[in-house]
């Protein structure tokens, strides 16, 4: 047992979440999820965010080729967060904007999702490891064109120390305890997970 270990939690006064690159063209790249799936995963982590009021960041890779634009859904929930269209970086990091934006923040958890998971991903991940900050990898609202690579990418990431959780998670964790806001957070999980939504019903059904 690593005796070194301590468990940092998520905290809403110390997170971000950088949503990168979930773009029209590379939405189809997306093969180790169902569309409808990934879609749902993503909107998920965009209502956690907003639900925790934590900064976000929004930035595209090229968008004005095949990368296509961003999708609208996400441009819709943040309309004032910052948004970085990068001209042709392909790692985030490499984009002074955007490294300002994450700075500005004065967050030192970066919450990360985006497309593909093991460039657009796996690179701002390593990148702002580097540089000290904890990054927490959100993995069912990040694709690749299939599992093998999403494996790899994961070790990879995890390897150099990035946490790898799912929406869920995020939202468990940040939320500490239920009795902060049972309703709220509940009606968060029962709109995106369908099964949820038949435990919060009973769950009223009762009071």
């Amino acid at each position: 047992m690593n005796n070194a270990f301590k468990y940092h939690r998520l905290s809403k006064e110390s997170a971000a979440i950088l949503f990168v690159d979930h773009q029209s063209g590379l939405m189809s790249l997306v093969h180790d999820f169902s569309p409808g799936e990934f879609k749902n995963n993503v909107l998920a982590l965009a209502a956690v965010a907003k639900f925790f009021g934590l900064p976000t960041i929004l930035t595209t890779s090229f968008e004005d080729g095949p990368n296509g634009p961003l999708v609208p859904e996400l441009q819709e929930m943040f309309p004032d967060a910052p948004f970085i269209p990068r001209p042709g970086q392909i790692n985030a990091w490499d984009n002074e904007d955007f490294v300002k934006a994450v700075k500005d923040t004065g967050r030192k958890q970066l919450i990360i999702a985006g497309i593909v998971t093991d460039v657009c991903v796996a690179f701002p991940t390593l990148s702002a490891l580097a540089e000290g900050y904890e990054v927490f990898v959100v993995t069912d609202a990040s694709g690749t064109f299939n599992e093998a690579v999403r494996h790899a990418a994961w070790a990879r990431m995890a390897s150099a120390g990035a946490q790898l959780m799912n929406w869920f998670s995020v939202a468990c964790e940040l939320h500490r305890d239920w009795r902060n806001d049972i309703e709220g957070l509940g009606n968060l999980l029962s709109t995106y997970i369908p099964a949820y939504r038949n435990l919060i019903t009973s769950y009223l059904a009762r009071k």
